[in-house]
């Protein structure tokens, strides 16, 4: 028995070794889930606060992670308003003024619409093994999935949170939630991806509950009500020419 052990031993250290995955494959396959070429979506934005609560419609308009385009449809308050981001860019048009202005500096760390989420967050369309340093933590489990738990390091400064912490379901590979942090060290926000859904071969997460821990209320939560990839999208929705119209 002894010689049997000392003969499968060493084969089993291999074999594991072989089978273990590394951080840098995990956010691969995560990228690969969360981007794609093209991405037009219909989503509704819900503001949770201590006095109301507040729902917004939009239609968005997405080409790789350099440019986004965002039209709210709804309510009337807000339906018109439309936002555009090119590669390190973003305006944002308002009807009721009929002014396009562009969105920097301290204004990035502004609230959208009152809700949880910057214009910071709006440009942070970013691939995590491009823009992070990943290091395996301890598995975890959440929401009744068995996770990797990865800790990333921005690789620059430029980035709007320096840390992040994700734990990625293992089966489906996508973060499940996420905590983000400044530079400082301090926990600035949290989010709770669910609603996984597989659609064209890839898996995906249908509902984002963002909470900013510095504010008060339940949070904001997205959800999207429908969503394609890789289709054809006129280049028009990518120009500041699109906001006026």
């Amino acid at each position: 028995m002894k010689k049997i052990l000392s003969i499968l031993l060493p084969i089993l250290l291999f074999a594991g070794t072989i089978c273990a995955i590394t951080a840098e494959e995990i956010l691969a396959k995560v990228d690969e889930n969360m981007n794609a070429g093209t991405v037009k979506s219909t989503a509704r934005m819900i503001v949770e606060t201590r006095r109301a609560t507040r729902t917004m419609s939009s239609v968005s308009y997405a080409k790789g992670t350099d440019t986004a385009f965002t039209e709210y449809t709804a309510p009337a308050r807000e339906k018109g308003t439309k936002m555009l981001k090119i590669k390190d860019d973003l305006w944002l048009y308002n009807p009721s003024t009929d002014r396009v202005i562009q969105i920097s500096g301290n204004m990035l760390k502004q609230s959208v619409m009152g809700s949880d989420l910057s214009y910071e967050d709006f440009m942070e369309e970013i691939e995590l093994a491009e823009a992070y340093i990943a290091t395996m933590l301890e598995d975890k489990i959440y929401d009744e999935r068995r996770c990797y738990v990865l800790d990333l390091m921005a690789k620059t400064e430029n980035l709007a949170y320096s840390r992040r912490v994700i734990y990625v379901d293992k089966e489906r590979m996508v973060p499940l939630y996420q905590e983000l942090y400044a530079k400082s060290g301090k926990k600035l926000k949290t989010m709770r991806l669910s609603k996984v859904t597989k659609i064209k071969g890839r898996w995906y997460p249908l509902q984002v509950v963002f909470k900013d821990e510095l504010k008060s209320g339940n949070g904001t939560t997205m959800i999207i009500d429908e969503i394609s990839f890789d289709i054809d999208i006129p280049d028009h929705y990518f120009t500041k020419a699109v906001l006026r119209k």
